[in-house]
């Protein structure tokens, strides 16, 4: 038997079109992105998570020579976060990334091995991240948890 699976998200048009904390986050995760170590790939990323305590963490994805070596913006910002704030909740994880010097209105998603990062931290905590991703100008686009982006997940309940 066949089965459809729906993957949930909402998009906003533009930058003026999101909510005023989105609007902070998507301010500092495209600030931070400047800071992104990326001289292989020109690829630059940055990312801001919001606490459930208020703070805001960032990070940029930092590259190296010996490949795969570096770490993308989400997991420098989510493992900082882990080993600084280790029972605080991530409450909102906003992306933004794209070539440094190209302006692009795609949207850009986490890679999958942030998607399998962000999806351990919801099993840590036990509570949806919402997922924002964007590229410098244009569409926004949001998902209630990673599980939208990742459907077939795996994750410590199968060991």
């Amino acid at each position: 038997m066949e089965k459809e699976i729906k993957i949930n998200f909402q998009t906003y048009p533009s930058y003026n079109d999101l909510p005023e904390i989105e609007k902070t986050l998507f301010d500092k995760a495209k600030s931070v992105r400047e800071n992104a170590y990326a001289p292989y790939s020109n690829f630059f990323v940055g990312c801001a998570l919001l606490l459930e305590n208020g703070e805001i963490i960032t990070g940029s994805n930092q590259e190296n020579a010996a490949y795969p070596s570096g770490l993308c913006a989400e997991r420098t910002a989510i493992f900082w976060t882990s080993a600084n704030y280790p029972d605080v909740k991530i409450k909102k994880i906003f992306v933004i990334g794209g070539p440094k010097d190209v302006l692009s209105s795609t949207p850009i998603p986490p890679c999958g091995g942030c998607r399998q990062s962000i999806l351990e931290y919801e099993a840590k905590q036990k509570d949806e991240i919402e997922i924002y991703f964007a590229s410098p100008d244009g569409e926004i686009i949001k998902t209630k948890s990673i599980r939208d982006l990742l459907p077939f997940s795996f994750d410590g309940s199968f060991l």
